[in-house]
């Protein structure tokens, strides 16, 4: 079975469930690139989404708005995912304490907040697994979505990590370095466990 197929996830999987990666340590004698040198290549690599005739645009998108409206469903995609989810299984429903949570749960996979619409973008690999898309259909009601091919997401600059320019995009959690993203497992049980929650809160 695929690793990163959400088999046996019921939409009530208690938050205890709920499972973090954590980033692997770096092996001796690897090359470390500098942030600066990082951050080029996620540009780059965000960009790549585009055909290279639109890339200048985006660029200046980027230094204009802070956000540029980039394709999905070619590099990546996107599940989208209500603030009230991650305010439930949140210590705090302050906006930096939700900032931080994500950077945790999703073992520093790259996560854009949306501060006009309280939703956040967990940045996934661009096939998604079919079942973490059926489970998102059954999620709908709460506001998730799995955003693939078709669809079009304000991506904030690779630079645009706080939310102080409000109400523009920012990234929760920063994209590290380019192409790494979040397990679409991690993200399930993530949303699962944010539905317990807020299941158990109704019903109390």
């Amino acid at each position: 079975m695929d690793a990163d197929t959400p088999a046996g996830i019921q939409p009530g999987e208690a938050s205890g469930a709920l499972s973090v990666l954590r980033p692997m340590g770096v092996e001796p004698g690897a090359f470390i690139h500098s942030t600066a040198d990082r951050r080029l290549a996620t540009e780059q690599w965000l960009l790549a989404t585009l055909p290279t005739p639109l890339r200048d645009r985006a660029r200046w998108e980027w230094q204009q708005y802070r956000v540029a409206m980039l394709p999905l469903g070619g590099l990546f995609s996107a599940v989208r995912i209500p603030e009230f989810l991650l305010a439930a299984l949140s210590i705090s429903s302050e906006a930096g304490c939700l900032d931080e949570f994500p950077a945790e749960a999703l073992g520093a996979g790259p996560v854009i907040c949306d501060p006009r619409f309280s939703r956040y973008y967990a940045l996934v690999p661009a096939g998604m697994p079919a079942t973490l898309q059926q489970m998102a259909e059954a999620w709908r009601a709460l506001d998730v979505d799995c955003l693939g091919r078709g669809s079009y997401l304000g991506v904030p600059r690779p630079d645009a990590v706080n939310g102080e320019h409000a109400p523009a995009s920012y990234w929760s959690v920063p994209m590290d370095s380019a192409a790494v993203l979040c397990s679409p497992l991690t993200v399930a049980r993530l949303i699962a466990a944010g539905r317990h929650c807020v299941d158990t809160e109704t019903e109390a």
